[in-house]
């Protein structure tokens, strides 16, 4: 069993751009890790991490950054709700992977953490 509380400490102690960094990152392992089917139990645990994360940043953002968490996180939600069908259904976990792909790149831009400074 993981413990939240002390990840919750380590995960605060980061500037936003790279708490969303973090948060693109797995969801990068999200979509790398649906194309095998012995991960079910890591992308599972993936998708409930990243749904704290969320949790942990989107009051510490702007109204738009934190709009846009939330959007994800009910995304993460739905598929959590349904992951046994989505995993089971080739279809279904290829529009995972490219999802997760999409919120990844969104979620790196927004970081600003690609930018020249």
């Amino acid at each position: 069993m993981r413990n939240w509380n002390t990840l919750k400490e380590r995960y605060l102690r980061d500037e936003i751009p790279v708490r969303l960094g973090n948060l693109a990152s797995n969801l990068a392992r999200i979509k790398s890790r649906c194309q095998s089917q012995v991960n079910q139990e890591l992308v599972e645990n993936l998708l409930k991490e990243s749904e704290f994360f969320i949790e942990w940043t989107a009051p510490d953002t702007e109204v738009e950054v934190a709009a846009e968490l939330v959007d994800l996180q009910v995304t993460l939600a739905r598929w959590q709700y349904n992951w046994a069908s989505i995993w089971n259904d080739s279809e279904l976990r290829s529009e995972v992977i490219q999802k997760a792909n999409i919120w990844s790149e969104r979620l790196l831009n927004m970081s600003g953490l690609l930018t020249e400074n």
